[in-house]
């Protein structure tokens, strides 16, 4: 049977194509040729490798930074047109805000440009394709913004914040708080009501993220975070440095109006332990406290958010210290 032209399997054979242009493909070399812009330097673009050698010049200028402060990784990028303007308007330390090209503008882009112009913050116009990847992947609408990793305090600064400010130091320990936007919320209220620190573990609890930046409401560039690679030691350490230490705790020996009404007690240096919700504290940590302390409640109910709590008896604690 003779073969069909076109489809011969035979060595040799060839396959005819289609050399018609793909429709609307003028629409995209015009658009090539139009400007874009001054061409961001090289230090100020992710991929190249000028960008990884600022990076090491920067961490070098930063070796005068208070003891033991430590960095909580690489930079975090917040993607999304809602995020990223939210980001900016709660004062997160964004470094650089990226647009994908060919981004509609529309009033949150326009906003962001604004408030990236009157920070000082870099603007820089990337592929879209680019913009994928160094946001891994987020559905980031054409817009991001990146986010220098955190550097935490040691917390051995917090005393000395205090005994700077000639107060008895106030400082907030988190205990298995997991969750960004609650201690987020404990920041808030630290820096509020006259704290000098949070102190975080390394392990099992939340990093400072763009997400408990925003919900500090911009506290967070204004009172130290520390974090401890001990918890347990970490508190032992603040009791031989003179403090009490207290653990908030459903089943307390102390009620809140009792640490408030102890003048000496509640004036003193003093070390607040914030357990997580549900779980409270942990048995190491409970077990360390001096004394633990509960929330009375008008109406049975299990916990407070470890926000709220620490909230409750941070406001207590001015009352009493003022």
């Amino acid at each position: 049977m003779d073969e069909v032209a076109g489809n011969s399997q035979r060595r040799g054979s060839i396959r005819k194509t289609s050399k018609k242009p793909a429709a609307g493909s003028g629409g995209r070399v015009k658009r090539g040729l139009e400007g874009k812009g001054p061409t961001p330097k090289a230090k100020d673009r992710p991929y190249h490798k000028a960008y990884a050698a600022e990076q090491r010049k920067q961490a070098d200028a930063r070796k005068g930074r208070p003891r033991g402060a430590r960095k909580s990784g690489e930079a975090e990028w917040v993607a999304g047109r809602n995020a990223v303007v939210e980001a900016l308007r709660e004062g997160v330390p964004v470094t650089g805000l990226y647009v994908g090209e060919g981004a509609e503008r529309d009033g949150r882009l326009r906003e962001a440009f604004r408030i990236a112009s009157d920070r000082g913050i870099s603007l820089l116009e990337v592929g879209r394709g680019e913009l994928d990847r160094m946001t891994n992947g987020a559905v980031h609408q054409g817009l991001a913004a990146r986010i220098p990793p955190y550097e935490y305090a040691h917390p051995d600064d917090l005393l000395d914040a205090a005994g700077e400010q000639g107060e008895a130091p106030l400082v907030v320990v988190l205990d298995q708080v997991t969750d960004p936007r609650n201690l987020g919320a404990v920041v808030r209220s630290a820096a509020g009501l006259g704290a000098h620190g949070v102190v975080v573990a390394e392990r099992r609890s939340a990093p400072m993220t763009a997400s408990a930046w925003k919900t500090s409401a911009g506290a967070a560039a204004r009172l130290p975070v520390a974090r401890a690679t001990n918890l347990t030691r970490q508190l032992v350490a603040y009791q031989d440095a003179g403090c009490t230490v207290v653990g908030l705790a459903a089943d307390g020996d102390l009620s809140l109006p009792d640490l408030v009404a102890d003048a000496d007690l509640a004036r003193g240096p003093l070390v607040l332990v914030v357990g997580a919700e549900g779980g409270g504290l942990s048995r190491l940590v409970a077990e360390t406290c001096d004394h633990l302390v509960s929330i009375p409640m008008a109406r049975s109910l299990e916990s407070l958010n470890a926000g709220v709590a620490a909230s409750v008896a941070l406001y207590a604690l001015a009352q009493a210290r003022a």
